[in-house]
């Protein structure tokens, strides 16, 4: 479906197009892959469809409001608004959605593999547990049910044969969580190579997710 572009939320496309730039500059992205999106008023802001992350400009990112729905006859939306939909009815408290294709955490998903955030104090914290979900088609009702569902009320997932997707209570939370889920897996696979990542215990796990302070806290 095509819309038209409007020219209000300066700031939050600004915010979109930085984002979708980060993204691709650490390679959590490729080609035209992945897709962001923001809760503003009335709806949300998404990515186009088949542009790259790398080299977005303000009309790359799309109006739709809370139906789903837009102005036909400008560029076409990502074809997985549908998940970012879901998951704005679905949890008030999340604000943005990022989804990516971040290569190791990926490499999780192809292999059915759970990642385990227990192994980094800042993935416990930033992260809780990150839920592998059953293989949809993209860009289909089935999968944003299957995401949403899934994800529950956490802050990540994996998509089986896909990527992954992270939330936040803002555009900067959502990336972050992005970038530490591939940053886990990625000492995930090394410390197999050196005989296998040793879990903190119950208890720091315990004294992480009942603290209210630390360097790992987002800021309130």
């Amino acid at each position: 479906m095509r819309y038209v572009v409007s020219v209000s939320h300066e700031s939050e496309r600004a915010a979109i197009i930085e984002v979708g730039l980060r993204l691709y500059q650490k390679g959590l992205v490729t080609a035209t892959e992945g897709n962001i999106s923001m809760r503003v008023a009335g709806g949300h802001l998404v990515t186009a469809s088949g542009v790259s992350k790398g080299s977005m400009t303000p009309e790359h990112v799309i109006f739709v409001d809370h139906e789903g729905r837009g102005t036909p006859g400008g560029l076409a939306v990502s074809t997985e608004d549908p998940m970012h939909l879901a998951i704005y009815r679905r949890r008030p408290d999340v604000q943005a959605v990022v989804h990516a294709h971040p290569p190791a955490a990926t490499a999780f998903s192809v292999a059915h593999m759970p990642v385990d955030p227990w192994i980094l104090a800042e993935a416990v914290v930033l992260l809780g547990r990150v839920p592998l979900t059953r293989y949809a088609m993209p860009g289909t009702v089935e999968l944003a049910n299957i995401v949403t569902e899934g994800l529950g009320k956490g802050s990540a997932a994996l998509l089986a044969n896909h990527g992954a997707i992270t939330v936040g209570a803002t555009l900067t939370q959502a990336h972050h969580r992005m970038e530490t889920l591939e940053h886990v897996a990625r000492v995930a696979v090394m410390a197999r190579l050196l005989g296998g990542a040793r879990e903190l215990s119950s208890s720091d796990v315990d004294r992480l997710l009942g603290s209210t302070s630390g360097p790992y806290r987002w800021p309130r």
